[in-house]
């Protein structure tokens, strides 16, 4: 079947038994902006793993560039604090061969009064072509891709949503493991604070994963079973028969430390062990979105040992951020070069 009228989706028939319904496969996102997993079908989350499976190559290259967004520009707008996903964007872009604007809060007319939505449009003004932009408070990427006809991409907004991290991730446990589809995953720590664990939930559960989160009464979120998920306080049950343990860091700039007595407590209750780690599947694996508070949710053994793949997903982000801002910006499937 040709493409639709917005040629977002084509028709294709796998090659399986006759009789076999054909499933509809994307060819590119079906919006200009990136604000979540949420509002992504599964058809798209597939064609970014596919497309940041090939980015990776261009990372495994001696010269680590590409033309493919020259002459495009992407403004980095960061209001909270960021190492890898800051450095990751920053990376895909200079790989991409597009020309980057860091907008740094600090001394800038934010400090003056001026309102975000009037600095955004002064920056569009100067036509980038996307945005990426971090804030601490949610929702701030959906106004701004509201009032901006340049494609935004969220680069975390509060406790809401991390759509990048969630790729990554979702890239790195198909990498490692071969499939999403009918794994377990248990995702621990505090998740009343975190917008990664939101992010994951939406994608791994429109992926077939089965997810179990886990916290202490404190910091699980009120109805967060509703999302699909399987939702306990027990860290041993979590653990039990998983082919994926994602630890989440203990966010005390957004909780301080009422919510549990202690750290040492915290890790004696739902810090991950070598011990603990046993009740996985033998070929689990261990992921940790950054950064790490060793000896809180995770004893350092486990951050370095061989089962361990957090390294692994800092690399993966690099991969899944060229390819959200190549499909953004062009609008369609990577390619590659003609001579590569």
């Amino acid at each position: 079947m040709a493409p639709t009228k917005s040629g977002s989706w084509r028709s294709r028939r796998d090659e399986a038994p006759s009789g076999t319904v054909s499933r509809m496969t994307a060819t590119a996102l079906r919006s200009k902006d990136l604000l979540g997993i949420e509002a992504l079908a599964a058809e798209e989350i597939a064609l970014l793993l596919d497309t940041a499976e090939s980015m990776r190559r261009i990372g495994e290259r001696q010269i680590k560039k590409v033309p493919a967004l020259r002459g495009r520009m992407v403004v980095n707008l960061f209001f909270e604090a960021s190492t890898r996903t800051r450095f990751s964007f920053e990376t895909a872009e200079k790989w991409l061969s597009a020309d980057s604007l860091n907008f740094e809060a600090k001394g800038s007319s934010v400090e003056k009064g001026e309102t975000l939505l009037d600095t955004a449009r002064n920056l569009e003004a100067m036509s980038p072509d996307l945005i990426v932009i971090r804030h601490q408070t949610p929702g701030v990427p959906h106004f701004l891709a509201r009032n901006l006809k340049a494609g935004v991409v969220n680069a975390g907004d509060g406790a809401h949503e991390h759509p990048t991290q969630a790729l990554l991730d979702a890239l790195t446990i198909r990498r490692r493991l071969g499939r999403i589809a009918g794994l377990r995953v248990a995702i621990t720590g505090d998740l009343a604070h975190s917008r990664v664990v939101r992010s994951n939930i939406w994608l791994l559960t429109k992926m077939g994963a089965r997810v179990v989160v886990c916290a202490p009464p404190t910091l699980m979120p009120p109805r967060i079973a509703e999302m699909g998920v399987e939702a306990t306080t027990d860290f041993d049950a979590a653990l039990e028969g998983a082919d994926v343990v994602m630890m989440l860091r203990m966010q005390l700039e957004r909780s301080g430390t009422s919510l549990f007595p202690s750290a040492r407590e915290y890790f004696k209750r739902y810090g991950l062990t070598t011990a603990r780690l046993a009740r996985a599947k033998p070929e689990a694996i261990v992921m940790h979105p950054g950064p790490m508070n060793r000896g809180v949710e995770i004893a350092s053994d486990v951050a370095d040992s061989p089962r361990s793949v957090i390294l692994e997903q800092v690399s993966n982000g690099v991969a899944v951020r060229m390819a959200v801002l190549y499909l953004l910006a062009t609008g369609h499937v990577w390619e590659g070069e003609k001579d590569s």
